[in-house]
């Protein structure tokens, strides 16, 4: 009964700030009469150019089916409101959008807005899609339409509890709450930096995971000019961490090289994409272009520190003790014998990892993070880096969520953020029971 109340409270508040939003997107220049039949369409490198987009958008992290075909939709995208099914977005005409004008394309990708006029949960990143230009939702239809096989998959129907299952609401939460303006270049910046924003905030939709969200599972910003934009947020158990300058649990002390690394190989600053990202470079970053690469790197790396927390120091003195005392069994810290046992044989004493095989713990930022979700999740699950074409191999670390308790976990966990120079607070039973009885672990 509370549930419900609360669910009723919030969609009446979303009526309420509705009305005093500013609805509408902004006028676009697209014609009503484009359909996948127009001429203009069938150009090859129109259609090359929307191969690339979809890429860049991870079209198919979401959209591609349970059984690998392309774009053939019934993924689900679990939401703290319960599952919400990706669609069909292939050309067939019944069970996808092979019927969609560029209207309705359109409409769909940057208003949340079905060819049918139901609303789309914003699951679908609608709000940071708003950004694209017209141009760049041409070239998308145009590949959609004509560099995909077409697949008759229904997908699964979205059912969510009452009052969410109404998407009616939604047109009010994308008032409220939504993006509608396409993106205009900042001109006190360089073309570089306004390219990498335009990625980054639309087509990237970096934001949709990396940027904590309000009640009503809104994004705390679209831009930097909120301080909460890329700051890190849960999405699914898992924690997207803070990309802002911190030097502690943000990209402080990433070069734009670093980045560069990580999102064509999986791999930079010692770090290695796990969990949801590791699926993200694999399908999507590593086939950008180096020039759009480093323009998402001069973006990035132009962000100030923000929620800065914990930190690190680079102190020589203490590495050395520390692996000295792993290695020679003086284990009296609670979960440095977990660590001795279980971790330092591939993440070593000092905690410096493998270059290209095994992640460094020391000064790794998502160790560092406010929120321990991510870290102890690894522990728990195991993960796997991603397989790319020009980075080294596949690794994947097992889980431990037979071999050890909550407590040890707890243990090790805090053993991890607290040593060889990282400063962050421990982690308790409680939080890593929680996690396991969230992915049921």
């Amino acid at each position: 009964m509370n549930a419900t109340r609360t669910a009723i409270g919030l969609a009446t508040a979303l009526v309420i700030a509705a009305l005093g939003a500013c609805g509408g997107r902004s006028k676009d220049n697209l014609p009503d009469d484009v359909t996948a039949q127009s001429p203009t369409l069938r150009d090859a490198r129109l259609i090359a150019r929307g191969e690339y987009l979809a890429k860049a958008g991870d079209c198919s992290a979401c959209h591609d089916a349970a059984d690998h075909t392309p774009l053939g939709g019934g993924m689900p995208v679990n939401s703290p409101f319960g599952p919400i099914y990706a669609s069909n977005i292939t050309p067939d005409p019944q069970f996808g959008i092979g019927r969609y004008t560029l209207r309705q394309f359109a409409d769909a990708l940057r208003a949340g807005k079905r060819g049918d006029g139901k609303r789309l949960y914003p699951a679908m990143p609608y709000p940071s899609l708003a950004n694209m230009t017209d141009d760049d939702v041409t070239a998308l239809y145009a590949y959609l339409m004509h560099g995909v096989e077409p697949a008759a998959k229904r997908a699964p129907e979205t059912h969510l509890p009452f009052p969410f299952n109404q998407r009616w609401g939604m047109l009010f939460w994308s008032l409220a709450f939504g993006n509608h303006d396409q993106y205009e270049p900042n001109p006190k910046q360089s073309a570089q930096w306004n390219r990498g924003a335009y990625l980054v905030q639309g087509l990237g939709h970096c934001g949709a995971c990396h940027t904590p969200r309000g009640p009503a599972y809104n994004e705390l910003g679209y831009s930097e000019t909120s301080p909460w934009y890329l700051t890190g947020g849960v999405n699914d158990h898992w924690l997207a961490p803070n990309l802002t300058g911190d030097a502690g649990s943000g990209l402080g002390r990433w070069s734009a090289a670093d980045i560069v690394s990580f999102l064509r190989t999986g791999h930079g600053a010692g770090a290695i994409a796990f969990g949801a990202m590791a699926p993200v470079v694999g399908e999507s970053t590593q086939y950008l272009s180096d020039t759009d690469l480093q323009a998402i790197a001069t973006y990035v790396k132009s962000l100030p520190a923000e929620k800065a927390y914990a930190s690190f120091s680079n102190d020589e003195h203490a590495k050395v003790q520390t692996a000295r005392s792993i290695k020679t069994g003086e284990v009296e810290r609670p979960g440095a014998g977990v660590y001795l046992s279980f971790c330092a044989r591939c993440h070593q004493a000092d905690g410096r990892g493998q270059p290209g095989k095994v992640a460094a713990l020391a000064g790794n930022a998502l160790v560092l993070s406010e929120d321990p979700t991510s870290a102890i999740r690894i522990v728990v699950e195991g993960s796997k880096s991603p397989k790319t074409e020009t980075g080294p191999a596949e690794q994947k670390m097992p889980g431990f969520h037979g071999q050890l308790t909550s407590a040890q976990i707890a243990q090790v966990v805090s053993f991890v953020r607290g040593t060889w120079g990282n400063h962050a607070a421990p982690v308790s039973d409680r939080e890593v029971e929680r996690l396991r009885s969230a992915i049921h672990q």
